[in-house]
């Protein structure tokens, strides 16, 4: 039996990525709402476990080579027949151009996978579509190009403040090969990309959540004043993600004051987040989890009181969006307190769906004070964080609108 080729190329930068959940919940559900695509990924899984939603997608997974020299026959008869193409010349000249203003390896490695890119991709494809505007959008930019196609993005965080400006506005240009659109996550960095477009339209399209993949949200017991806090956290141990003032404040937290803190998550900082607990008498109160799966999150939510996300921006500027670990615990009854960083104020108004604290650890101690003294405030939180989710954040809407973009871009003219 023979499949027809899809007619949409999906790029990643890797699959299945635990950390980027929200890519695998937004390509399950254009699968379910009869979108067909392959997918493209530049880097192959470094992650043991898997979430569910990676195991629900049908569509085929293709790699593109991680680094040109551990493929180099695939990547010189790529070449060779990428140029061929009638678009091959116009997009060497633009990489070229590209080259002199980025003279990096990462950049010469992005114009040979999109020659591999270019020249395997089926010829029923009209169309691509990459997650991120950094790497994966340069891959699908050259090799559209070379192909006479149209491409399209989505943008998220780090590749919206890390990007250079002559980089995003080209590609946003729709007279530089630039994007047929784009779609970003959060109304923060939607006005960022369309103050800077100079013809691509850019969409405000919220990732959201797919409730029907959680449990639903308990009746919880509500901890009285004095029972032990359990505050957790998910997220990678990155800069942007504050860890190390969270671990600064619970260092400050009185000493009657009975808590545990579970992280969730991998990162190149986990030594460093370590050592700095060790060092401040506190590593007997963490659990350190590592990576896990979205039901082991899930089952840690339902068992805590209180989920903290302290996020910040790093010094190159990488900071979050809307962190779908927040809807996640909202989903879950479980009160919040975070930090008024980027989108997080999208969903989360302070003092109504949650604590927003400046980062400073002083301050996320006087937050994690008042949440444990005030539990009857931070349920009253919770459930009002549950209501906005169900109300203002579900997945389905940006779907619809996502499909509908990518229809019209692969409809001839």
């Amino acid at each position: 039996m023979t499949t027809t080729p899809p007619p949409l190329a999906v790029l990643v930068k890797g699959w299945p990525r635990l950390s980027e959940t929200f890519i695998a919940q937004e390509l399950v559900a254009l699968e379910q709402a009869d979108v067909d695509f392959e997918i493209w990924s530049l880097r192959h899984p470094t992650d043991i476990k898997r979430h569910p939603l990676h195991l629900q997608l049908q569509a085929n997974v293709r790699y593109l080579p991680e680094y040109l020299y551990q493929e180099p026959e695939r990547v010189w008869a790529a070449r060779a027949q990428a140029q061929a193409l009638p678009g091959y010349a116009e997009a060497y000249r633009v990489w070229r151009a590209d080259l002199r203003r980025d003279p990096s390896k990462n950049r010469i490695r992005r114009f040979g996978q999109a020659c591999v890119l270019a020249a395997e991709m089926p010829d029923a494809v009209l169309g691509l579509y990459a997650h991120f505007l950094h790497t994966p959008s340069s891959v699908a930019r050259y090799a559209a190009i070379m192909r006479a196609l149209p491409w399209s993005f989505s943008a998220h965080a780090k590749d919206i403040w890390t990007s250079p400006d002559w980089e995003l506005q080209e590609k946003l240009s729709s007279t530089s090969h630039g994007a047929a659109f784009g779609a970003t996550c959060t109304g923060f960095g939607a006005k960022h990309l369309q103050d800077m477009a100079q013809g691509t339209p850019v969409d405000l399209i919220y990732h959201g959540l797919d409730l029907s993949r959680f449990p639903e949200a308990p009746q919880r017991t509500w901890r009285a004043v004095g029972d032990r806090l359990h505050l957790m956290s998910v997220g990678r141990l990155v800069e942007k993600k504050g860890f190390d003032r969270l671990i600064d404040a619970l260092a400050l937290l009185p000493q009657d004051l009975d808590w545990h803190f579970t992280h969730i998550g991998g990162g190149g900082l986990a030594d460093l987040m370590q050592a700095r607990a060790a060092d401040a008498g506190i590593m007997d109160r963490i659990t350190w989890r590592g990576p896990c799966d979205q039901p082991e999150v899930i089952e840690t939510m339902r068992a805590c009181d209180l989920f903290v996300l302290p996020s910040r921006i790093a010094a190159d500027g990488d900071r979050d969006g809307l962190p779908n670990v927040l809807m996640e615990a909202a989903s879950q009854r479980l009160p919040i307190l975070s930090t008024p960083v980027s989108a997080i104020p999208e969903f989360i108004t302070s003092g109504t769906h949650g604590l927003l604290s400046e980062d400073a650890p002083n301050l996320l101690a006087k937050a994690l004070v008042y949440l444990a003294q005030n539990p009857t405030h931070a349920a009253e939180m919770a459930e009002a964080a549950l209501l906005r989710l169900r109300q203002d954040f579900g997945m389905d809407p940006g779907i619809a609108q996502l499909k509908s973009r990518l229809t019209a871009m692969m409809s001839p003219a």
